[in-house]
């Protein structure tokens, strides 16, 4: 390895990477603990991940077998693994109001995939520094993978949560 091509820039992206991937672990897994149930947020979650899903889907139809597979996928594995995690939150109902805890393992794993999935698009751009034009978002299977994947597994969540209200609202 040679590392006299090594600049300031580069050694900082070397020390401050770590630093903002534990930053936004320590983050996510702070919003995995209990939390009360607001409707807004979830007709919110559910609408915006929707709207995620079906942009993604209107960048990759008919453009490569690839990316319509990786749209397809993402989305299939999101919906099927909030399912299987929703069966496993706490679902609460106090005086003080609707409660739920959240499945920590596999959204937090989803939160993380799609992290890692951005911070590497960032560091890519850096590393490019303008010797390469940009590719579309949408370009890669990996990003339309992680898109969809995550947006399948909060918006199915949100869902899940509305429904769960709409149960138990009088």
């Amino acid at each position: 390895m040679n590392f006299d091509s090594l600049n300031i820039g580069t050694i900082a992206l070397l020390v401050l990477g770590p630093l903002l991937v534990w930053r936004i672990y320590s983050r996510v897994n702070k919003l995995m603990l209990r939390q009360q149930s607001i409707m807004a947020r979830h007709w919110t979650g559910m609408l915006v991940f929707l709207a995620m899903i079906l942009v993604t889907l209107s960048e990759v139809i008919g453009r490569d077998v690839m990316l319509m597979g990786s749209w397809a996928v993402g989305t299939a594995f999101g919906i099927g693994w909030a399912l299987f995690a929703f069966r496993r939150f706490r679902l609460e109902i106090t005086p003080e109001g609707y409660f739920f805890t959240p499945f920590k393992p596999l959204g937090l794993l989803i939160a993380m995939l799609f992290a890692a999935r951005v911070l590497y698009l960032l560091l890519e751009v850096y590393m490019n520094q303008g010797s390469m034009p940009l590719q579309r978002l949408s370009d890669s299977p990996l990003t339309v993978l992680a898109i969809t994947l995550m947006a399948g597994y909060f918006g199915t969540i949100s869902a899940g949560l509305v429904r769960w209200r709409m149960q138990h609202d009088v």
